[in-house]
């Protein structure tokens, strides 16, 4: 900069600001030069337009028309971040209202010019420290602005002013709220900060603090009225040096550890707050992870069952067609199971039928189910025999009155523990013998007891107990799963030309086992989607949690856009802050979801625990704060630095 060219150079600013169709006229034609190294006051009553004028001179504001060269350069040419990077290099607020940050303490609100300059926290806390030292507050550094008196919040002003240097000084009516001996220190530093080579510019309503200053330009009406200079001002002599310069270029962000910190500042400033936004985010991705390992369970369960029946499995039911009108299907006959035996790939045919009976021991009566099948039965379905033996083929043979019991029919008519293989008990008053105890199996579809039954030979039971010569089922286990489709089509067309007409339904354990998944794919989608929904609504109390966090916070945004904070930097702390209220309520939620869960399984529901659904809850109250952050996020960078200053 030469030595003719002012640092800063005013040409016929006007400004004027609109209220719906009516135009007011602020500033009416301001031209001014201001040097390096000035101490200038600008003196006017309310509404003559001098804060205005400190607003487009610190790059709060711009003016309708005019030009404002700054070291010669054009103002009006830079954009949002550029301005931002300019008051972080070039300008020092210090508001009459202080503007500190409430839930900061000294130390913390002097630092954040600092961390906008990406210095490390090492250097600026001890900047910072010294600063404050400096202004005879080092036995403050910690105390909030509440715990502070209006002098000395109006150093940790001073303070935050020269964090970053602080070449051009603006103070707005700096002693208005002070007491006159707070007020005479305030200037008294102010002159300081000016013989230590700073340009200061006071903006002020009261003619005995501009005239300690040694330019005072009177302003009336948005117009310059006079511009004098003390006779006996020193000469103009700038010997400020400039600060280190930024480590971070204008692409850089705010340091990401500082956004979280402040961010979990205002979280507890806030606190009855926070937990009721939490709530929404806790329930909504507890009932995820609960929702889904119920879902989970319930899924495995189904396919555990089926897959315990075998996926090489072919069941054979009559269908309506074979209905005579007598209460029962007279379709199936075991001759059926006889000749699809004789089909290629066929290991096993079993015939099936069952009825409701009594069963009858000393003096207990139970009733239960009795099934009528043959020795193929146990090796076809996969169920063992736990003790004694099962049913042979001598006994279908002799039409033996012998039967195998389920592990619930044994507890029933033998509660004293004795060995029931030889003893004798009554189906249907027809006195049968216990050969043999199955393997328990546990509960079947919709909840059936496996175990409550009695198996008996196939001939025994049409020609002694249920009186027919049909059967229920024919269960074929094939030797080759992977040619399952082509022999049920065999046996589809064995059984139709049998018949002589199409009487039978025939299904395979795949396409079973392919609906049954489908099923179960359907219910974790419905109950997940039940659990969005609470996740959704908590989505919505964080994204208007966070814009009456905007709202209420709107001048601690001016102020940090005022010490050089870029548009990113606020949308990347208001994102941060929704981040961080998700991610809490997040993980919280993942552990009552877990413990949900496993009280759940107390309870004996079959829970299944995988890392995928607590991943994807997580995740999704993550994006669920990103999301519904964004908003309020972009409304609070958006503002105009001297809009949200004036802000109350």
């Amino acid at each position: 900069m030469t030595e003719e060219q002012p640092l800063i150079r005013l040409r016929d600013i006007r400004k004027t600001f609109f209220n719906g169709d009516v135009a007011v006229e602020v500033l009416r034609g301001i031209t001014l030069d201001i040097k390096a190294g000035e101490f200038v006051a600008i003196i006017g009553a309310s509404g003559s337009g001098k804060s205005t004028l400190m607003n487009i001179l610190g790059c709060l504001d711009s003016p309708t028309s005019g030009s404002y060269l700054l070291e010669g350069d054009d103002v009006s040419m830079l954009d949002a971040d550029a301005l931002a990077a300019l008051r972080r290099r070039t300008f020092g607020f210090i508001f009459q209202s202080y503007n500190l940050i409430p839930t900061s303490s000294a130390l913390e609100n002097v630092e954040v010019p600092a961390i906008y300059a990406g210095t490390p926290s090492n250097e600026r806390r001890a900047r910072a420290a010294e600063l404050l030292t400096a202004l005879r507050l080092g036995d403050r550094l910690d105390h909030r602005p509440t715990q502070l008196s209006g002098g000395q919040q109006q150093r940790v002003s001073i303070a935050r002013a020269l964090m970053n240097g602080g070449r051009i000084i603006l103070a707005d009516e700096p002693t208005g709220a002070l007491d006159s001996q707070s007020g005479k220190e305030v200037m008294e530093l102010l002159r300081s900060m000016h013989q230590q080579g700073h340009t200061v510019i006071v903006i002020t309503h009261a003619r005995e603090v501009a005239e300690q200053a040694d330019r005072l330009i009177e302003i009336r009406d948005g117009m310059i009225l006079s511009d004098t200079t003390k006779p006996d001002a020193a000469p103009v002599q700038e010997v400020y040096a400039q600060p280190a310069p930024e480590r971070w270029n204008a692409a850089s962000i705010a340091d990401i550890s500082e956004s979280i910190k402040m961010a979990m500042r205002a979280l507890r400033a806030n606190i009855f707050r926070t937990i009721l936004t939490l709530l929404g985010i806790i329930i909504g991705v507890s009932s995820v992870v609960t929702m889904l390992a119920i879902g989970t369970g319930a899924q495995n369960t189904i396919m555990e069952k089926i897959n315990a029946l075998g996926t090489d499995l072919i069941l054979v039911r009559p269908s309506m067609a074979g209905f005579r009108g007598t209460g029962s299907i007279a379709t199936l006959v075991p001759e059926d199971a006889d000749a699809i035996l004789e089909l290629p790939n066929i290991k096993s045919a079993v015939p099936e039928v069952s009825s409701s009976v009594t069963l009858r021991r000393g003096n207990i009566d139970y009733q239960s189910q009795a099934n009528g099948t043959v020795p193929a039965f146990s090796e076809a379905k996969s169920w063992k025999v736990a003790a004694g033996d099962f049913i042979s083929q001598e006994d279908m043979d002799t039409f033996a009155p012998v039967a195998v019991i389920g592990k619930t029919v044994e507890k029933t008519l033998f509660p004293d523990g004795s060995n029931p293989i030889g003893q004798y008990i009554l189906i249907q008053k027809i006195p049968f013998q216990v050969i043999g105890v199955m393997e328990p199996k546990g509960a079947g579809f919709g909840g059936s007891d496996q175990d409550d039954v009695v198996i008996i030979p196939l001939t025994t039971g049409n020609l002694r107990l249920f009186g027919q010569k049909y059967v229920r089922t024919i269960t074929v286990q094939v030797k080759d799963g992977d040619l399952i489709d082509i022999t049920q089509e065999q046996i589809q067309a064995l059984l139709d030309e049998r018949h002589k007409r199409k009487d039978t339904m025939i299904t395979n354990m795949s396409s079973i086992r392919a609906d049954a998944a489908a099923m179960s794919n359907t219910l974790k989608v419905f109950l997940g989607s039940v659990a969005a929904i609470s996740l959704l609504v908590g989505g919505i109390g964080v994204m208007n949690i966070m814009l009456v966090s905007v709202t209420e916070r709107t001048r601690e945004i001016g102020v940090r856009m005022a010490t050089g904070a870029r548009r990113r930097d606020i949308l990347l702390q208001f994102i941060i802050e929704s981040l961080t209220v998700s991610s809490i309520g997040g993980a919280i939620g993942v552990g009552l979801g877990l413990g949900f869960a496993g009280l759940a399984s107390l309870a004996g529901v079959n829970v299944a625990y995988s890392p995928g659904p607590v991943i994807l809850a997580f995740a999704c109250a993550f994006a669920t704060g990103l999301i519904f952050g964004f908003l309020p996020a972009r409304k609070a960078s958006r503002l105009l630095p001297a809009v949200a200053l004036t802000s109350t």
